[in-house]
């Protein structure tokens, strides 16, 4: 049983004990998601240079088996941002039935990354190298989306980056007012619901409100019609595409590309579905998933799929409780195939434009630039290269490129730790206020440490620690005595430890940082997480810090009567050790 539980779908395990109940929210959930991912899907095919019909297949399909077969209660999957880039490339040298190869080339990839276990090796990715294809990525996709808001009358757009903007440039005087129009309103629509309505939709308002718009008014501009001819009514059909062998060693390349990069997204929105679902994915189970997904939606004309942030947030928000949401969200797509696709031909192109300028603004991670320009050069380089070939070049060498930076930074920060010193009387006399052995820990602290170099390999160590914090008593101490070395990525997960501390309404301290660790945590400000007076030079004086921090916290739970009570206990235990 326990070895059935490893590796069963989520969907075999809910569903012992389904209920109607459940089954309602579900619903709920599964219809709304589908609606949102309607434009998502047909935009990121555009995007892509295929039909927009693909995309739809593919969030059926892929949408279903990801959730009936995934290791996450709630994870939505499809088409998503971050295949555009490398899916535009591989159409535009090798045509659709070498996209159909790659993708079913990464689908086997990835089901043996989660076969074998090699699932976790998505955390060998160092931080800034994720930040900056998602940042290239993110800056593409809103490039190529200028023509379309614009209502610009070009005939090709180059793939190029440079090129394509001189294009745009040049022909920026064909430029559709009404169609401009009709973008900066969906534009508008969106961010208005996004801050002012976050429970409404905005992509569906936009959407359908758009396209009554121009059935209605007969306005003209360019739509999924004038340019595709519609989307064809019906189910999507098993074809069995005409693999070119040939094609097969220059696809390894964008295949691995396409495997990491779903590997990637499918786990972090897993990971976001943990913490706002209160569940704890399968990594390997859910790479098998999207493995199996990825096999058969070329099968069925289908694009690359992966877990998406955005639609997995909706499918929480929404009420979704287990799997059945995710395979009715897919449900949903195919009924507005089955009864609704003649009504898509009058879809506009610069609604849909304006839906992907707000997705790539959302995956960009541009809050993180501020943060990561704070660190040490080499990191910033990292993520500056990893940017640029992005954007200039080409996803598969950025990501090479990134990792050999991130390989060699690793290199540095470890190589840099390794000293060699005599041991002196003083040396005796300073150890003795960091040892633990002759010091007494109170009720109302917890102590963890971290041993040897906390960087992008090992930063995942931490979730243990933010799975107990309901657990954990006021005052939590992290000691630093023996990390010998962090990096950007562990400073995040430190980050994100302290944010979830004090969530949980108590208090953190860090104690007895070496030099490089001190050094980089006061250069990114990272007092700013933890307060100046909560970073200690030794466990004696973080001790010491945390006694001031619990009488303040007795008193003032004290001098509220509705907390008195619950607190007594531990407020008696506490003044033992006061």
């Amino acid at each position: 049983m326990a070895e059935f539980k490893d590796w069963a779908p989520k969907s075999f395990l809910v569903l012992r004990h389904y209920s109607w109940k459940q089954f309602a929210a579900d619903l709920l959930a599964g219809v709304t998601v589908g609606l949102v991912a309607l434009p998502l899907a047909m935009a990121f095919a555009i995007a892509s240079g295929v039909p927009p019909q693909l995309g739809l297949y593919c969030a059926v399909i892929a949408g279903f088996l990801i959730s009936a077969l995934g290791g996450s209660k709630t994870q939505v999957g499809g088409p998503t941002g971050a295949f555009v880039v490398v899916v535009f490339g591989i159409v535009t040298r090798y045509g659709i039935e070498g996209l159909y190869l790659c993708t079913l080339m990464a689908g086997v990839f990835l089901v043996i990354l989660g076969a074998t276990g090699l699932g976790t090796a998505v955390k060998f990715i160092p931080r800034p190298v994720v930040v900056g294809f998602t940042n290239g990525i993110a800056v593409i996709i809103a490039s190529t989306q200028i023509k379309d808001f614009f209502g610009l009358k070009i005939g090709h757009v180059p793939g190029e980056f440079w090129a394509r903007l001189e294009t745009l440039a040049r022909n920026f005087g064909t430029i559709s007012y009404t169609e401009t129009l009709l973008g900066i309103w969906a534009l508008i629509v969106i961010i208005f619901c996004v801050r002012r309505l976050p429970k409404v939709p905005g992509y569906i308002v936009a959407l359908f409100v758009g396209t009554a718009l121009v059935w209605a008014l007969k306005l003209p501009v360019e739509t999924i019609g004038t340019r595709f001819g519609g989307i064809p009514s019906g189910l999507p059909t098993l074809v069995i595409p005409a693999f070119h062998f040939s094609h097969l060693r220059p696809l390894i390349g964008p295949a691995i590309t396409v495997a990491m990069l779903g590997a990637i997204e499918s786990l972090m929105s897993a990971v976001v579905s943990d913490r706002m679902s209160g569940d704890k994915h399968n990594p390997n189970v859910e790479l098998v998933a999207q493995g199996i997904a990825n096999i058969v939606s070329p099968l069925f004309g289908g694009l690359p799929a992966t877990g998406a942030i955005a639609r997995t947030a909706t499918n929480i928000r929404s009420g979704a409780k287990t799997p059945v949401a995710g395979m009715v969200h897919a449900l949903t797509l195919l009924a507005i195939l089955l009864f609704a696709a003649p009504m898509a031909k009058f879809i506009p192109l610069a609604v849909l434009s304006a839906i992907l300028f707000v997705v790539a603004y959302n995956m960009g991670e541009w809050r993180e630039i501020p943060e990561l320009l704070k660190l040490p050069k080499l990191e910033v380089g990292t993520w500056l290269l990893t940017f640029l070939l992005t954007v200039f070049a080409d996803l598969t060498v950025a990501v090479e490129a990134g990792m050999i930076m991130g390989a060699l930074v690793f290199i540095s920060k470890v190589t840099s730790t390794t000293k060699i010193s005599r041991v002196t009387t003083d040396y005796v006399e300073d150890g003795r206020q960091h040892i633990l052995q002759d010091k007494q820990i109170p009720p109302y602290v917890a102590i963890f440490r971290i041993h040897g170099p906390f960087l992008f390999g090992a930063a995942d160590k931490m979730e243990s620690a933010i799975q107990k914090l309901p657990e954990l008593p006021p005052v939590i101490i992290l000691r630093l005595r023996n990390m010998t070395a962090i990096d950007a990525t562990g400073l995040q997960v430190l980050e994100n430890f302290a944010d979830a501390v004090h969530a949980a309404h108590k208090e953190l301290l860090l104690c007895g940082a070496l030099e490089q660790p001190a050094e980089l945590m006061q250069q990114a400000e990272f007092e700013e997480h933890v307060g100046k007076n909560n970073i200690c030079g030794s466990i004696a004086e973080a001790l010491e810090r945390a006694r001031e921090i619990y009488e303040e916290m007795c008193a003032r739970l004290l001098a509220e009567p509705e907390h008195g009570l619950q607190t007594n206990e531990l407020v008696e235990q506490g003044r033992e050790h006061l």
